[in-house]
């Protein structure tokens, strides 16, 4: 992704857009990015948090909805569809019988790497017109932001470890 050159609003600091509409234009831009980089892997949206989230953890499936943010039902058909193509187990859990935890596979481990990579390179070159302190800075924010929300909701971002990745099927 080029970068582009920075308009009149960067170049005067007098110009800003309120919060509100500056994160709200910005989750756009940094949605659209992702549902391109998904696509070029063949991934839905929502595939691809799948994925995203098994990346370090390996959750139950009642805790996938709860982290994903979707009915049960949801992410049933969710995990089924990724089971199919090879990208996720399911294993039964150690701590109750009746329960299954969804692990990547290691096609699936490396899928989300490539996507995330991918990312990562068009964020970065979203960011580069900014001073190295100025990234830094927005980084420590949005942890801020991100961390907080979370904790306010039971969700620990940082849960585990990623296991060790399933076979394939």
């Amino acid at each position: 992704m080029t970068p582009a050159t920075p308009g009149p609003a960067a170049s005067d600091p007098g110009r800003r857009l309120s919060t509100v509409d500056g994160l709200a234009q910005l989750s756009f831009l940094i949605q659209r990015t992702l549902e391109r980089r998904a696509a070029e892997h063949d991934l839905s949206l929502i595939q691809t948090r799948l994925l995203g989230v098994l990346r370090d953890r390996q959750p139950t499936m009642n805790e996938l909805a709860r982290l994903l943010d979707l009915d049960k039902s949801s992410v049933t058909g969710l995990v089924d569809r990724a089971q199919r193509r090879g990208l996720v187990v399911r294993v039964p859990s150690t701590e109750d019988r009746r329960s299954f935890t969804v692990s990547l596979t290691s096609e699936g481990r490396s899928l989300i790497t490539r996507a995330a990579a991918g990312f990562e390179a068009d964020v970065a070159a979203m960011l580069e017109f900014l001073p190295l302190a100025d990234q830094e800075a927005l980084s420590a924010l949005i942890s801020q932001v991100l961390v907080s929300y979370a904790a306010g909701h039971g969700v620990d971002l940082f849960a585990t470890e990623p296991g060790p990745t399933s076979p394939a099927p």
